[in-house]
Order: structure tokens, then C-alpha cells, then sequence
């Protein structure tokens, strides 16, 4: 241990071991004294080394006392293999060395990375930097590898003035333009600020563990700005930006971050060319559902009946091969359900109404996130099975203040757009706008089915007022003359006016439910079932719970054999 003003830090020096010096001299070579070249190698060498050794141990010491590893040890543990370091342009002011870029295997396949290291200039970003980060943009696009950002800055570097910013317009333009061309995965570590925000936002995904920060400015400025005391965690954490949306995965460290990297990408094509690797199964396709039917037979049984939520997941868990699937934005609107999983090895999307939460209406945060999802499977050629159960949209003063009808748009317009393989499973709920909008035969869809449990319809239980409203009008119009006919009976039989007046009313209104119910159950029957829609060939066929998996997966199968992948012949990018 060392001494710097009474702060002790480590040294990875061996106080025991002799000093080797590197001399540079070639195998079976006569020995001659050094020159001019041996020089140059020795100035090589040591540009070199620069980047492993610019940080020094107390840097590294003050990394790992944060909980934090240092960028060397992220792409360490994230490759197969020692990393190929790109753009090594680390001049006299380490310029360019607070970010790292290089080639590395993740799980057999190549991917471009960078990532900020934070203990040089606080990872901070300065023109040099900016320069690497847009060739590096353009390599994977290039050569057609996801990419991977590694993201600990500070934001601009102050001293470099304007080039700093410069720098960030640099690497935000070329991220940019390879948006919807391939795939990118970001994760935030430490504390990000400025353009150290915007940039990773920039990325398909992003993955913030706990304990981390970003946004566009710091909790000083804030106070400074607004006199407002908040934390960084009340600004910028986890929990903040996954309720937004900014945030895809909140994971509790670095090694969750790092190990959810390798997760999503192995659902992940390369580029916007090839579809996502195909991964072959020991689940058969043929296997029965069971706890399809379980779940709906509890639900459809009980009390409730049609009223009682299901929990769309676990559908889900049992269409996908052995149970696995990746959900994304988990902590934001659980009222839909975006995930992406295997069936007969082929990846496929899925899209599903939560009914478990909010009945599984759809609402602004609802819409935007199907929007955003579906835009990237388009992209990136990845069939979508949408799965239906809702009572619609959601509506109120708030919603609409809020511009429901605006995010609805733009779900409508993703499905609308959306060219990969395609499937819609009504399972029980289907009504009106939220059906008409939801990738059914007429906004696109490949194949539709239904569960025998479906009631699809213009309006739900509430359109009994107006298919029945000639009835109900004559129900409730008998009212007044049945009461007085009960009451008079009732004070025949010996009851006080009064109490024969209770009485008759306690029989009228069980009448009057009575026909209602009646009523509702004629609506359920004529209307709200999966028969007029396979009539009109709404649908295709109804399809036994138990058998979804099966089905579904033969025809994904077929769609799939005569679907070619391909960039889309417009220009889209992968945020609406």
C-alpha cells in the first residue's frame, strides 16, 4: 500500500519482481546495438499500452468502489474472445481515449462495440471521439453486425470547447442513419448526462440496471434552474425511465446488463436483410396446451365468467418453445404484453391484451408501446402473432386530452405497414375500434382464428341498449302497472300498504333483471360469438385451446418458407 494524502490505494505492482524491459529483438537474429528502429517500436509499444494503462490503478480503485467495472472488464466479460480494438487514435492529450471501439464474438457471432471509459476524462466526449463512434456506425452497418454501447460519460468534454459537441452531432447523425438498418443494444451504466442521454436513446434497446442515472441534466441543475431538490434516482433512474418507455430492461447490476446483452441477441438478426437465427427445438409443435384450457376453463367458470381477467402471459409461455420467451418493457403498460420468443424455432413477436390489468384496454402508453414494437419486427423481419382480449380503448377526459387518438394512429399505422408474417388469435374480447385496429384481415393480417371463448362485436355487453332497445323499452315501460298490480296482490295477501308497496317493488326489480339478463344472454348468443365472423370469413377457423400451439406454428411455418427477407422498400426508421 501507498500513501496519497492519507488515502491509501492499491498498487498492481510486484514490489518483489524484477523490472523487464522490452527489447525488440527478432529470433535468431546476430544481437546489435539499438537505433533508430528499435526506438520507433519502443514509442509504438508504448502508444500501445496507452489506453490499458491511461487510467492507472487509483482511477480503477475509485471504478470498482462504485460497484462499477471498468470498461476493459465489460467487453471482457460481454466477448467470446479477446476484443479486435478499433481507431486506436489516442494522441499526447489522450484525445479519443475515453472511448473505446472494437470488434468482438458474443455467443458465436461478430458484433461492433463501444463503450465510454470512465476512468479517463470521466468517459467524456470530445470531436476525436465523435469521429470514432460514426466510422464505427458505419462499419456495422457496413458489414451488416449488431451493435453494442457501452455508455459511462459524463457528457461533452468542457475543455474541448464546441468540438465536443461537435463530436455528439457526429455520432448522433451516423447512429442515425443506421437506425432499421441493424440492430443496437445499449446499456447505461454509472452516471450519464447531456448527450450522454440522447445518444444511447438513439439505440433499438436499452438497458439500465439499478443504481444508475442518465437524463439531460443533473439533479444540481435542476435545483439551480427550478430551486427543485431531487435525487438522481428521482430524475433519472430505472424506475423513472421504464415507466416512460425510454427504458426497455431494468436489471439489477452490470453483469444482469451484460448477460441481458447476450439474451436479446440471440432473437436478433444481423441487419435488416436475413431473418432472426433460427434455433432448432426439442419442443414439438404438435404439443398440446393444456394449461391453455386449464386457465380458461378456471376463468370462464367461475363466478365472473367473460368478466374475469386472464393473465395473457401465460398464453404466451405456452405457444413458445420449452416456455422461454424475452419480454420487453415489463414495467411499463402491463395492460399489453411485448415479448419476443421461439415457435418451432423461428423467432416470432408477440403483441397481447393484458386483460389481467385494466381489463386489457388500450391506452396511450398501451398504443405507443405495440407502436414502437411492431416497427421494429418490421424492420428487422420478424413475424408478429397479435393475441386479442379487450374491451377496447380506453376513454375519459384524460386520454383523450392526452392525445389517445394520436398514439392509436400510430399503432394502426405499424400494423398497417407491417410486412413480415402476421397472425391475430381472438381469444375472448374483440370490440369495435380496438378490433378494427388490431391486425385483422382487413388491416393485413396473413391468418385470423378465434378460441370458442370469443365474443367479437361492434359494442360489448353495452350494445344490448341498442340491438334490444324496443324490448328494453317495453320492459321498463311495464314497470309502473306491474308495481301497482304486485302491490295490490301483495295487500291482499294481508301486507300493510307500506310494506306491500317494499314488496311489490323487490319483485318488480327482480323482474326487470331478470328479463335484462335474458336479454343479455340472447345478445351473447346471436351476436357476440365467434359465428357471425366465421361466417363472413372474419375469421378462418375456430381453433381448441389445447391445439393453438400446433396450429399456429404450421402455418408460421409455412409463411415463413415463402417470405424473403429484405430492407423495406421506403425509408423507416425504428421510432415513429
Amino acid at each position: 500500500m501507498s500513501q496519497d494524502k492519507q488515502t491509501p490505494y492499491a498498487s498492481l505492482e510486484n514490489p518483489f519482481a524484477a523490472a523487464v524491459e522490452r527489447t525488440f529483438e527478432v529470433p535468431g537474429q546476430i544481437a546489435s546495438e539499438p537505433g533508430p528502429y528499435e526506438d520507433a517500436l519502443r514509442a509504438g509499444a508504448a502508444l500501445q499500452a496507452r489506453p490499458y494503462e491511461a487510467a492507472g490503478v487509483r482511477n480503477v480503485q475509485r471504478q470498482h468502489l462504485k460497484k462499477r467495472m471498468t470498461v476493459w472488464e465489460r467487453i471482457k466479460f460481454l466477448a467470446d474472445e479477446p476484443p479486435t480494438v478499433l481507431y486506436q487514435n489516442w494522441g499526447p492529450n489522450l484525445d479519443g481515449a475515453s472511448l473505446v471501439t472494437a470488434l468482438i464474438r458474443v455467443g458465436g457471432r461478430d458484433v461492433a462495440i463501444y463503450g465510454h471509459d470512465f476512468t479517463v476524462r470521466a468517459g467524456s466526449m470530445d470531436a476525436t471521439n465523435g469521429k470514432k463512434l460514426a466510422r464505427l456506425f458505419e462499419l456495422a452497418a457496413k458489414r451488416r453486425i449488431p451493435l453494442v454501447g457501452l455508455n459511462d460519460s459524463a457528457g461533452a468534454y468542457i475543455p474541448a470547447g464546441v468540438g465536443g459537441l461537435d463530436g455528439y452531432a457526429d455520432a448522433f447523425t451516423a447512429l442515425r442513419k443506421i437506425s432499421g438498418v441493424v440492430p443496437s443494444i445499449m446499456c447505461m451504466f454509472g452516471f450519464n448526462a447531456g448527450g450522454g442521454s440522447y445518444l444511447p436513446r438513439q439505440g433499438s434497446f436499452l438497458i439500465q440496471p439499478n443504481d444508475t442515472f442518465f437524463g439531460l441534466t443533473g439533479p444540481g441543475v435542476v435545483k439551480s434552474v427550478l430551486g427543485e431538490d431531487v435525487t438522481p434516482d428521482e430524475l433519472g433512474g430505472p424506475g423513472v425511465h421504464s415507466q416512460s418507455g425510454v427504458t426497455d430492461f431494468v436489471v439489477p447490476d452490470e453483469v444482469a446488463a451484460l448477460r441481458k446483452v447476450r439474451e436479446l441477441l440471440k432473437y436478433l438478426p444481423g441487419y435488416n436483410s436475413e431473418l432472426a437465427p433460427h434455433q432448432p427445438s426439442s419442443d414439438p409443435v404438435s404439443r398440446k396446451t393444456w394449461d391453455i384450457d386449464i386457465l380458461l376453463k378456471k376463468a370462464f367458470n367461475s363466478p365472473t365468467g367473460f368478466n374475469t381477467p386472464i393473465d395473457i402471459s401465460v398464453l404466451i409461455q405456452q405457444l413458445c418453445d420449452h416456455g422461454d420467451f424475452l419480454e420487453l418493457q415489463a414495467e411499463r403498460a402491463r395492460n399489453t404484453i411485448t415479448a419476443l420468443g421461439r415457435m418451432g424455432g423461428h423467432v416470432i413477436g408477440f403483441v397481447a391484451n393484458n386483460s389481467a390489468v385494466a381489463s386489457g384496454q388500450i391506452d396511450i402508453d398501451a398504443a405507443y408501446k405495440n407502436a414502437r414494437f411492431i416497427r421494429f419486427c418490421n424492420l428487422y423481419n420478424i413475424p408478429i402473432i397479435f393475441l386479442e382480449d379487450t374491451t377496447g380503448f380506453l376513454p375519459g377526459k384524460d386520454q383523450e386530452s392526452r392525445g389517445i387518438v394520436q398514439a392509436g394512429r400510430a399503432m394502426l399505422d405499424a400494423i398497417v405497414d407491417l410486412r413480415t408474417p402476421r397472425f391475430l388469435v381472438l381469444v375472448r374480447n374483440a370490440f369495435g375500434g380496438a378490433y378494427a385496429s388490431y391486425n385483422n384481415y382487413p388491416t393485413g393480417a396473413d391468418f385470423v382464428v378465434a378460441l370458442p371463448t370469443t365474443r367479437v362485436a361492434v359494442m360489448g355487453p353495452a350494445g344490448v341498449e341498442y340491438v334490444y332497445k324496443d324490448e328494453l323499452r317495453k320492459i321498463r315501460g311495464a314497470v309502473p302497472e306491474r308495481l301497482a298490480a304486485e302491490t295490490r296482490a301483495q295487500e291482499a295477501a294481508g301486507l300493510s300498504p307500506a310494506e306491500a308497496e317494499d314488496a311489490a317493488r323487490g319483485l318488480v326489480d327482480a323482474w326487470v333483471k331478470a328479463e335484462e339478463a335474458e336479454l343479455a344472454r340472447r345478445y351473447e348468443r346471436e351476436l357476440m360469438n365467434p359465428n357471425e365472423a366465421l361466417s363472413l370469413g372474419s375469421i378462418s377457423q375456430i381453433v381448441m385451446p389445447s391445439d393453438l400451439r400446433q396450429v399456429l406454428a404450421e402455418h408460421m411455418d409455412f409463411c415463413l418458407r415463402h417470405y424473403t427477407p429484405a430492407p423495406l422498400d421506403s425509408v423507416q426508421r425504428e421510432f415513429h
